[in-house]
């Protein structure tokens, strides 16, 4: 989940090892729907319409909005969301209010925070306190510094998201698959 310029395609193709499964466009706002990608046969990798950027009309913001509420509100046994943040900017007011709506809901949260192949790491480690402070994350929520261009950060995600699982092997192999069943 997050902004719709953060690069969660991307990050998404290198987490599961699949170039190409999510569609990376450099026009913010082409994910327009909730794509369900089956990871390992054993989890749903779920990627929601991003929010903020895209240029699009304000009655389809909405609409997007409706959707991930309705998604957010209508799944019990969701294990962890993974909201991800541009590393070079703080994180928006629609971030803080994401980062609310899942701690109200009750729902597993962590942040990455993406393009950290675009900073220095004196800076990722600021912006990883920054956004701490400015989200006002509880000590246990991990802030995890990524780059899917890199790689860097990727194992540790994949740790976050297998632990949330209850899994001990990596997620490491998706296909594209149906919604799955409620």
């Amino acid at each position: 989940m997050g902004r719709s310029n953060v690069g969660k395609s991307s990050l998404l193709n290198r987490l599961l090892g699949q170039p190409g499964l999510a569609r990376v466009s450099k026009t913010p706002g082409r994910t327009r729907a909730i794509h369900f990608y089956l990871a390992d046969g054993r989890a749903w990798i779920v990627d929601l319409p991003g929010y903020g950027f895209a240029r699009v009309s304000r009655e389809m913001r909405r609409g997007w909005s409706e959707l991930v509420d309705a998604y957010l509100d209508g799944n019990d046994d969701l294990r962890l969301a993974v909201h991800l943040v541009d590393i070079r900017h703080d994180p928006t007011p629609l971030d803080q209010q994401l980062a609310r709506a899942l701690g109200a809901r009750g729902i597993p949260a962590l942040v990455a925070l993406t393009k950290a192949d675009k900073v220095s790491g004196s800076a990722a480690g600021r912006a990883r306190a920054r956004t701490r402070r400015l989200l006002a994350l509880d000590d246990d929520v991990p802030v995890i510094v990524t780059s899917a261009r890199t790689g860097h950060g990727m194992a540790d995600l994949a740790r976050a998201v297998d632990a949330a699982l209850g899994a001990r092997e990596p997620a490491s192999s998706a296909g594209s698959g149906t919604r799955p069943p409620r």
